[in-house]
């Protein structure tokens, strides 16, 4: 998202002491009256609503694994702001049947955003797939009340996600603009991703993976209880992968490793997460991350020492394992997340644009026109940066191929 301060991790008096209570927001005229919404502002509040903020995740289809709350927590604990958190919750009695995890920021106007940011390839809300109008348009009505001095700036929603029908329902002002480009692969087996190539492509990939199997690369699923030594040694392979290469600021930072670490611990157990090691001669020499959902999988980060680069090709290493998850748990996405790197171009991937989604009470509709106008200036500036020639202070490419982005609410 937006530029803003680099972000501080709350202290434990700020997470546990002096928050807000929960505050009723509104219960709209023309919604079923067991419908109810509150805000939530209380670090502790939000820890204790796991088991109901992931039994509804399992009730939102769309939702993607960046919408479960160990992600979005730990998220939190690492990068929140004190006083800053904001969650909508929709009750349908003591049932959660939706939620948008917000906080606030100034950008320099003052905006709600996702909990998430940079490092968050999806942001969304959550929506009940049994009531999703009725709980659309409560959340909608809820939020409008409650946003009466910030505009809600919705970044990196996929296509078909519940922010949508958000959108849909919103009863002031919004727009809708082009956020980033994600790289899409139907989960299929290896064997079918490279019949997708041309010929000749074909030809030498299936080279690369009779290489990668004389080389003797073993790997195997790393148990629940093993994440926390595995995200370790990731991330170190991954400092040596890209020494000298621009590697992405955040990922050296002890705040990212700690997030992943709870995360990922969290989201292994339940499933929504897969560590795979790979070993040459029973030594660990990659490391990669894949998240889950009930219909993607993503290829989140990896870690692979230099020598593995020198004898085998990564992306095939890599493309190999992650398809064979989707097509054995049945997932129908195989992501390759944000980023339009070259090298995914092989593979004939389809090209799907996340959305912007703006939204503001009526009240603040000059702000509205200002942010997105800030916004849309931005992304041509952009544009025009990165159509330079070389050598002309073009963009250098993202740097590292596998979430790149940098890091922090954005």
């Amino acid at each position: 998202m937006t530029d803003r301060a680099t972000p501080r991790a709350p202290g434990p008096a700020s997470r546990a002491a002096g928050a807000a209570p929960t505050a009723l927001l509104t219960r709209p005229r023309d919604a079923p009256a067991t419908l109810r919404v509150t805000l939530c502002r209380d670090p502790a509040r939000f820890a204790a609503l796991a088991a109901p903020w992931d039994d509804l995740h399992g009730r939102c289809r769309a939702a993607t694994p960046f919408q479960r709350h160990a992600w979005l927590y730990s998220w939190w604990l690492s990068y929140g702001l004190s006083g800053r958190l904001r969650l909508a919750l929709v009750h349908r009695g003591d049932e959660l049947v939706g939620a948008a995890p917000l906080m606030s920021a100034f950008r320099p106007l003052p905006v709600l955003v996702p909990l998430g940011g940079a490092i968050t390839d999806f942001c969304d809300v959550l929506l009940d797939d049994s009531c999703a109008e009725e709980a659309a348009d409560a959340l909608a009505r809820g939020l409008y009340r409650a946003a009466r001095t910030a505009v809600i700036d919705l970044r990196e929603v996929r296509p078909g996600g519940r922010a949508e029908l958000l959108y849909d329902h919103w009863p002031g002002p919004r727009r809708r603009l082009t956020d980033s480009v994600c790289l899409e692969l139907p989960g299929v087996p290896m064997d079918d991703l490279v019949a997708r190539m041309p010929a000749g492509a074909a030809r030498r990939m299936r080279g690369k993976l009779r290489r990668l199997d004389r080389a003797g690369v073993e790997s195997r699923v790393v148990p629940a209880r093993e994440v926390p030594a595995a995200v370790t040694t990731l991330l170190r392979l991954h400092v040596l992968q890209w020494q000298g290469r621009g590697i992405t600021p955040e990922h050296l930072r002890p705040r990212f490793a700690e997030h992943l670490i709870r995360s990922l611990t969290a989201m292994a157990g339940d499933g929504a997460a897969r560590l795979t090691e790979y070993r040459v001669d029973n030594r660990v020499v990659a490391v990669n991350a894949l998240l889950l959902s009930s219909d993607l999988v993503g290829g989140y980060l990896y870690g692979a020492h230099p020598e593995l680069r020198a004898k085998v090709d990564l992306a095939a290493m890599l493309l190999r394992n992650d398809s064979s998850c989707a097509a054995e748990t049945g997932r129908r996405v195989l992501s390759l997340l944000r980023g339009t790197e070259p090298y995914k171009s092989h593979w004939r991937p389809e090209a799907v644009a996340n959305r912007r989604l703006l939204l503001a009470h009526s009240a603040l509709e000059p702000l509205l026109r200002l942010h997105t106008a800030q916004q849309n200036a931005r992304s041509r500036l952009a544009d025009a940066i990165r159509d330079r020639e070389p050598g002309e202070g073009a963009r250098r490419p993202r740097p590292e191929g596998r979430h790149a982005s940098p890091a922090g609410a954005r």
